[in-house]
């Protein structure tokens, strides 16, 4: 019993630690390999880890966070596009001075 208390206890704990941002996607774009449509989506960041949730469709990625030195104003993606393709390369977070850059 107390096993399960502390698991649940860790798991609230992890799921209370993670931000979330908002953040349009104007165009196809690609999170490693999987291509999520343009619209509107929930980024939650934890750890090393940043997923992009809209309805039931979910994407996630390694990212390594560094500081920008200054606050972002709004949350932006920075794309590499070497092959036709969007990619993600890097998140700016707004309203702080974090900037995800993925693995």
């Amino acid at each position: 019993m107390k096993k399960l208390l502390l698991t649940l206890a860790v798991a609230a704990l992890s799921i209370a630690s993670a931000e979330t941002f908002k953040v349009n996607l104007y165009q196809a774009s690609y999170l490693g390999d999987k291509e999520l449509a343009a619209g509107a989506y929930k980024l939650e960041v934890t750890e090393g880890k940043v997923v992009f949730h809209r309805g039931k469709e979910s994407a996630e990625a390694q990212v390594k966070a560094e500081s920008a030195g200054s606050k972002f104003k709004t949350t932006f993606i920075r794309y590499s596009n070497g092959d036709g393709k969007f990619r993600i390369q890097e998140i700016c977070l707004g309203g702080t001075d974090t900037k995800l850059v993925v693995n």
